[in-house]
């Protein structure tokens, strides 16, 4: 595990308490699964307990009731704008509910914003609920009349109070803060100018439909919880003439083909099923995963948080590699093989991947790789386990399900998925996976960390 010290950018906010008007809520219907009872929860789903020992009833989890409401709307055809990553929003959504739940828990330290005068009588269901809403408003404002009554619904069911009132003024005011500290982050910059190289390894817009490369101007992005978006940098790529890169372009060519009589049948499934946003499998994974530990509100708030502040660093840190180095895709490599100097890799100027298109970026390091990698990291720490029995669906094919005893296992399959869907070579995929986990163990080790910790500060005081 590596251990650094960090250099943050934002100070802790402290805000006086206030009143506030509305009612608290919640919901979530948790996919159940049995997990290892590493991470116990008190009680269970139906029952949150705060830190004066108040028992409130609820009927859902609310923290995995808004990661859905998320995950419908990046899913929403139009919803996300095309130039801002969708994981920024999560990113955004996990802070403010986590820092806003926590103000009442107080058993971590503050993400980067931390309240004086928190009653823990306060409703932690009410301030995920408010925060949540609060930031999608602010994210999608086009879709605020359906926000509105998503938070009704998730308020319907609790009675109105003074502690729910507070929960509801807490989550509010923190997600103003949050937002207000991202509003200048770079997420809302003009992509940058790309122009492709000509020279063997060189990244080249792929056929058959050429797309333009996409995040350009990601790597400038403020990261999360990282210092800048090269801290971790990966090594470049393999050289055209090594071993590597030779055993690698033979794999993806023989087993990534579109028709490749190589590649079994249950290969090429694998291959079509991880082919969505791999971010959003990850976050429903985590959403079964809390479900089967029966996790409090509390508790799922800091599972999201690490989970989600985790991937959206490792995005600004892979656009960083990818656009430093800017290595072809596979696509490319094999139809204009014969420039590479490299006479153990032979040329097929027909040469398409199973998708038939490819994702337009260069190719290292693979993004499958780099947010599996850092998901299954976050997971197994959080759980102290990595024993975990549950079943995946595909964003890309409807009805199909896959079943894992682990969550390595999981993120495994997803980053081999894409040498199956003839997009990386595996020299992509094995840098991936170590960026991901490097980032995961930094995250692990300076964020979110238990008050009683000895010897550890605070997030918002190494910052300050």
């Amino acid at each position: 595990m590596r251990r650094q010290k960090h250099i943050g950018q934002e100070k802790s906010v402290k805000l006086p308490m206030a009143k506030a008007l509305m009612a608290l809520a919640l919901l979530c219907a948790g996919l159940s699964a049995p997990c290892t009872r590493a991470y116990a929860a008190s009680f269970d789903a139906r029952h949150q307990v705060s830190g004066d020992g108040a028992v409130s009833t609820v009927s859902i989890n609310p923290v995995v009731q808004w990661n859905r409401i998320l995950l419908e709307i990046v899913r929403t055809p139009g919803a996300q704008p095309a130039t801002i990553h969708p994981t920024r929003s999560f990113a955004i959504m996990r802070a403010a509910i986590y820092d806003a739940v926590n103000a009442i828990d107080r058993t971590h330290t503050p993400y980067v914003v931390e309240l004086s005068g928190v009653s823990r009588r306060a409703s932690q269901e009410a301030a995920t609920a408010a925060a949540a809403h609060s930031v999608l408003v602010a994210l999608y404002p086009q879709l605020q009349a359906r926000l509105d009554l998503q938070l009704e619904a998730s308020l319907a069911d609790i009675p109105d109070g003074p502690y729910t009132r507070m929960g509801i003024h807490v989550g509010q005011s923190v997600a103003e803060r949050i937002l207000a500290l991202r509003s200048n982050d770079g997420s809302d910059a003009q992509p940058l100018p790309f122009v492709p190289g000509t020279d063997p390894g060189e990244y080249q817009v792929t056929p058959p439909n050429f797309p333009p490369p996409v995040f350009t101007h990601w790597p400038a992005v403020t990261p999360f919880t990282l210092v800048r978006a090269e801290q971790f940098r990966p090594d470049p790529p393999p050289p055209l003439t090594s071993d590597t890169y030779t055993v690698a372009f033979n794999e993806v060519k023989a087993l990534g083909f579109i028709t490749s009589p190589s590649r079994s049948g249950d290969q090429t499934e694998i291959g079509r099923f991880w082919g969505g946003a791999i971010q959003n499998y990850w976050n429903e994974i985590a959403q079964t995963a809390a479900a089967a530990q029966q996790l409090t509100t509390a508790q799922s708030a800091r599972l999201f948080a690490l989970l989600d502040l985790t991937i959206a660093d490792a995005v600004i840190a892979f656009y960083d590699a990818k656009y430093t180095y800017r290595f072809w895709r596979p696509v490319t490599a094999i139809q204009a093989t014969d420039t590479d100097e490299n006479p153990q890799t032979v040329a097929d100027p027909h040469w398409l991947p199973l998708p038939v298109n490819t994702p337009a970026d260069p190719s290292y390091p693979g993004a499958h790789a780099v947010i599996s990698a850092a998901g299954a990291a976050v997971l197994d720490a959080f759980f102290g386990s990595d024993q975990c029995s549950f079943t995946v669906t595909s964003e890309v094919l409807p009805g199909v399900e896959r079943i894992f005893t682990s969550f390595t296992a999981a993120a495994e399959e997803a980053t081999v998925s894409r040498i199956f869907a003839g997009v990386h070579f595996r020299s992509d995929l094995t840098m991936g996976q170590e960026l991901g986990r490097t980032i995961a163990d930094f995250v692990e080790e300076h964020f979110l960390l238990p008050r009683h910790a000895s010897g550890r500060r605070s997030d918002a005081e190494r910052r300050g």
